[in-house]
């Protein structure tokens, strides 16, 4: 298959994002390492794919990925987030690409909590600069980071659990794409649309599910 790729360029890092595969962002130096970090996770996401019980055929080589858009990446893609929507996530959800999008960014979830929950009492390996966080943490900082994005949604966040939060995010999703009024409204002035906010939470489960799995001993 093609892949629509958006890449994020700042000076010293750069992202690859497949805008039909929410998660499916690596970064790299430079333009052509993130677009080949992407196609090296290929297979770590195909799981993700199954996961959601989607078919998932991707390119083989460089020359399957279609640069549809670059974006100018700013402090947060330095520092090693996938910050920019693309203009292409601001197409209109049908309904069929609604559902694919709310499985595919609940397999991410579920990535997540079985790499956390299978080194659940492991100490991971640290960093190469001996840093990292434990598996406790990890999660309380994706729970943290789920709260952000159902607020950046345009929701306002109680004080609740992952599953909570993960619900208020795609009832939050769901109700954005269709165009229907919030139950519970926030004052955010840029609310993120429906699919970049699935990216984001997609990439930022994966990406430390992958984490998880690379520092696990053994």
């Amino acid at each position: 298959m093609s892949l629509r790729v958006v890449l994020e360029v700042a000076e010293r890092r750069a992202f690859a994002s497949a805008l039909d595969w929410p998660g499916w962002s690596r970064a790299g130096k430079t333009p052509e390492e993130a677009l080949q970090a992407l196609l090296d996770y290929s297979d770590r996401y195909a799981r993700v794919a199954r996961r959601a019980k989607v078919a998932f055929s991707p390119p083989a080589t460089l020359r399957g990925l279609t640069v549809v858009e670059r974006l100018r990446g700013g402090g947060g893609t330095e520092f090693g987030v996938p910050s920019e929507p693309a203009a292409a996530e601001d197409d209109p959800l049908s309904a069929r690409d609604l559902k694919r999008l709310v499985g595919l960014l609940g397999a991410a979830w579920a990535t997540f909590d079985a790499a956390a929950a299978g080194a659940q009492g492991i100490e991971l390996r640290l960093g190469p600069r001996g840093g990292g966080r434990q598996v406790p943490k990890m999660v309380d900082h994706v729970r943290e980071a789920e709260a952000a994005y159902v607020h950046q949604l345009g929701t306002k966040v109680a004080d609740r659990g992952m599953s909570e939060l993960r619900r208020d995010f795609v009832e939050t999703l769901i109700a954005r794409a269709e165009a229907r009024d919030l139950a519970r409204p926030n004052k955010v002035k840029r609310p993120w649309g429906p699919r970049y906010a699935a990216r984001r939470s997609a990439w930022h489960a994966l990406d430390h599910a992958w984490e998880i799995e690379d520092r696990t001993p053994g």
